[in-house]
């Protein structure tokens, strides 16, 4: 989570993490450097073109087919300095992953690795480097590691076992 230095307003990123493919900017039809005056200037007029009861037969507008709660969203996020750069943070590192996806070069399994602490386990890469994966990563679905020392990124992965043993214990 964000917070805005103490004045309460928070982001809740994990509301965000939903939306990876949605570029708010784009949605607005916006630059990244907008001023508030055109981001409001933009919703405005984005909620014209998708809502059917205010666009008239005549318009100019080209009708779009938007959720409005989504438009809301773009709005409220860009519209509050604190929940932009979160949500800037957000899309930068989206892109960074998402952009030329790296190609791992081997899957390891994570029974390959050695858990340093509670929750975060570490691996050697062949660079002499490490790599490091914790468990929020994991449950979140993000298999991909990164060496810290060099690029090279592997795919760490688990196979969930059902031991017939618990299950007959009971």
């Amino acid at each position: 989570m964000y917070t805005d230095d103490g004045l309460g307003i928070i982001l809740d990123v994990c509301k965000l993490d939903i939306l990876p493919n949605i570029d708010f900017y784009q949605l607005l039809g916006i630059t990244y450097d907008a001023p508030l005056s055109t981001i409001k200037s933009a919703y405005h007029k984005a909620l014209l073109a998708s809502h059917p009861d205010k666009r008239s037969f005549s318009s100019t507008i080209p009708p779009v087919d938007v959720d409005i709660a989504l438009l809301k969203e773009a709005y409220t996020t860009l519209s509050n300095a604190s929940s932009r750069v979160a949500y800037d943070d957000i899309l930068r590192n989206t892109r960074v992953k998402t952009s030329t996806g790296p190609r791992p070069a081997q899957v390891i399994s994570l029974e390959d690795f050695e858990e340093a602490e509670e929750g975060v386990w570490t691996h050697s890469c062949r660079c002499g480097g490490t790599y490091r994966i914790i468990e929020e990563d994991m449950d979140a679905g993000r298999h991909l590691v990164g060496c810290e020392s060099c690029s090279e990124v592997v795919w760490v992965g688990y196979e969930l076992v059902n031991d017939e043993r618990h299950a007959t214990n009971g």
